[in-house]
């Protein structure tokens, strides 16, 4: 299965996108997300004839798919803006007319000459989309505002006709609901916009152009290249202050390097030949040459920038009531719009005006749009805030699931500790100490093991004679064997090169010479700084912290010592470990942190799986939560943003569910002109959306 994207137009509110995955689901798509804040569609396919199918289903709906125009190709655009600013000047002066007694304003011509351009700018906007919206079967708040300006008009314009007088004239109730929820349009656009503003921070990260190395002969001459142009094994020189425009290594040179807009990490990095280096990263001092490993979407960065629009198109639980109750919102509104007017007028005694007042009152004030935005506005600035600090959560599924966990489970190697491995003791058989780390340092330099390797680094550096090997041979899961220029042996590995010297099976690295044991040497895991504060935060919160490790159960008893950790599982195989995971998911929420290949099934499996930035791809794609620079420190914010993103979704469920409970009944019964509730109305968008912005400043 493919994933396509596609760019739309026109679509306003939840409930638009609503109507849109509601079709498309019905001609068998799958996968259908439709995020209105981002104008996107996306669906799985495996028949790329599919895309041409979902673009005219778009289009029918009166949508409009995006492709590929430049600017320039526009001369004008009607944008919401404009229409406003159109509005508002016809209309002003029938607002001027209801608190002043200038004769000419007061001419029922005026009135008519003054609201006609106005409901036809209503007509264009709402009521085309209110069209769309009932074509796919969920009607959208727009349907409420085109119905309460046209019963507005069209009452006004009977009267107009058969000159019944300005008793019956209602034109600047018909002018002002279109304008002031125009208003209210345009306002929440912009917030909704600021919303999404992590995208666009991270799209710009992308630098347009690149310098090419080619060759000419036996000169070289650097080349400047659009960006999308740079091919995979193109060399590009890349200099103080530029941003790296590509994957890749560096093949020459060294450079200080700033990747915190990926990983959150403000410390540059200093890389050299052989490091591998990513687009958007900036070269804060040197100059290196990149060999191009990756372009286009095969980036980290473009890679990143999909996860998080995928989060942000991901919905809590909360989000099915939302859907639930928006999608009957309207046809319920409607109902008691008219029970209002039928009531007012043949009950109540009102006049037909005052009746249809109340009735287009009570469709003005409950447009269900702030409902449409509490959650997703809220879920998009949470998972852009996250993704800034090198956060990557996988929408407000896991923000909802991670604000509820009771357990952390944590693999201990690379996840608690650094995986590097340092000496702790040395005990020997009749020989000095620094003649035992002489031979692990002459031999261990040649292992690819782990442990190998962490202790010829930390020996390197010591001032410790190494001795003239010749000749090594690497046993693979035992040891290494090697020779000096005399035919002396010298042997550094498990116990199993031990076999018959020793029944203690209990250290690390056992060294021989010329099959005799000479010492034993026990080594520990070196645990991450900033591991205790983690560990501590989570039982602060109540939360309980438990090691799942296939290390023996030394080390990780030693570690859990360490860092504070009560609950241990240790020497469990990858099948093992889903079974404890299981068992402490019963009836409770837990997190997994790992990030090895044997990490995946158990990342799968817990409710919020995971992982770090330098785990394995298959590692990640288990994984609902990604740490870009391995830190686990990054957890606490993660659940702090959680937590306060759910607080902020609810905070605006409540307004938008207050707001019109309160409302309804109060312009039922007269309380609320129709002017007044457009103001209400748009106002009611604009703190929902202003209350999820404050999640940018939160801290």
């Amino acid at each position: 299965m493919s994933k396509v994207i596609i760019k739309v137009t026109g679509m306003s509110c939840a409930n638009c996108a609503m109507g849109i995955k509601k079709q498309l689901e019905k001609k068998a798509f799958r996968e259908v997300a439709v995020n209105f804040t981002a104008a996107e569609v996306t669906f799985s396919h495996a028949d790329s004839s599919r895309i041409a199918e979902a673009e005219e289903i778009i289009n029918s709906l009166g949508y409009k798919v995006i492709k590929d125009i430049k600017k320039d190709d526009i001369p004008f655009e009607f944008t919401i803006t404009n229409k406003f600013i159109l509005s508002l000047i016809f209309t002003i002066p029938l607002w001027v007319s209801m608190f002043t007694n200038i004769h000419f304003l007061h001419q029922n011509w005026i009135h008519l000459l003054l609201a006609l351009p106005v409901f036809l700018i209503g007509l264009q906007h709402f009521g085309v989309s209110a069209f769309k919206s009932l074509k796919t079967g969920i009607a959208n708040m727009d349907v409420l505002i085109i119905t309460g300006a046209t019963a507005a008009f069209a009452y006004s314009l009977i009267g107009f006709i058969y000159n019944m007088g300005m008793g019956f004239m209602f034109f600047e109730t018909s002018s002002s609901i279109i304008t002031i929820v125009l208003l209210g349009n345009l306002l929440e656009q912009r917030s909704v916009k600021r919303t999404t503003s992590a995208i666009d921070d991270l799209v710009r990260l992308q630098p347009l152009k690149a310098n090419v190395i080619t060759r000419m002969g036996i000169h070289e001459k650097i080349i400047e290249k659009e960006t999308a142009l740079v091919m995979v094994n193109d060399i590009l020189l890349v200099n103080s202050g530029d941003k790296i425009p590509v994957d890749g290594i560096i093949q020459s040179g060294s450079a200080s390097i700033d990747e915190s807009m990926l990983t959150g990490e403000s410390t540059p990095v200093l890389k050299k030949e052989g490091d591998s280096v990513v687009s958007g990263s900036i070269v804060n001092e040197g100059n290196i040459r990149v060999k191009c490993t990756a372009i286009g979407s095969d980036t980290v960065l473009q890679q990143i920038i999909g996860l998080v629009k995928n989060a942000q198109e991901q919905k809590p639980a909360l989000q099915n009531l939302a859907d639930k109750i928006s999608s009957v919102f309207v046809p319920v509104v409607v109902a008691i719009s008219l029970l209002t007017f039928f009531i007012s007028y043949f009950f109540a005694g009102m006049g037909a005006g005052q009746a249809l007042m109340r009735g287009i009152a009570v469709l003005v004030i409950s447009c269900p749009c702030a409902l449409g935005l509490a959650i997703p506005t809220a879920v998009v600035v949470g998972v852009g805030k996250l993704a800034h600090k090198g956060i990557i959560i996988k929408g407000g599924v896991t923000m909802d699931k991670f604000a509820r966990i009771s357990k952390i489970i944590f693999d201990k190697t690379g996840t608690l500790t650094t995986g590097r491995f340092k000496i702790r003791h040395i005990q020997t058989f009749s020989a000095d100490e620094n003649y035992i780390k002489g031979i692990l340092k002459s031999l261990e330099k040649y292992s690819s093991h782990p442990i190998a390797r962490s202790v010829s680094r930390e020996l390197s550096g010591a001032d410790i004679p190494e001795w003239d090997i010749v000749k090594t041979e690497e046993i693979k899961g035992v040891g290494i064997k090697g020779w000096d220029s005399e035919g002396n042996c010298y042997q550094a590995g498990s116990y199993i090169l031990a076999e018959g010297l020793t029944d203690d099976h209990s250290h690390d690295i056992y060294v021989l010479v010329n099959n005799v044991l000479k010492a034993v040497v026990s080594i520990e895991d070196e645990i991450k700084p900033e591991t205790n504060s983690t560990i501590q935060f989570f039982k602060s919160r109540g939360i309980v912290p438990v090691m799942l490790s296939g290390d023996k159960r030394e080390k990780c008893m030693y570690v859990a010592k360490k860092t504070g950790i009560d609950e241990v599982y240790y020497s469990k195989s990858p099948s093992e470990k889903l079974e404890i995971i299981k068992q402490l998911s019963k009836g409770t929420k837990v997190a997994m942190t790992g990030d090895g290949i044997n990490d995946a099934p158990s990342l799968a499996l817990a409710d919020v799986g995971i992982s770090l930035s330098n785990a394995t791809q298959i590692a990640v794609q288990s994984s609902q939560i990604i740490l870009l620079n391995g830190n686990i420190s990054l957890l606490i914010p993660a659940y702090l943003y959680s937590l306060k993103t759910l607080q902020t979704i609810k905070q605006n469920l409540f307004w938008a569910f207050f707001y019109n409970v309160l409302a309804i009944p109060l312009a039922a019964a007269g309380f609320l002109s129709p002017m007044l509730a457009a103001f209400s109305m748009a106002a009611s968008d604009v703190i929902v959306v202003g209350n999820s912005l404050r999640l940018k400043w939160y801290k």
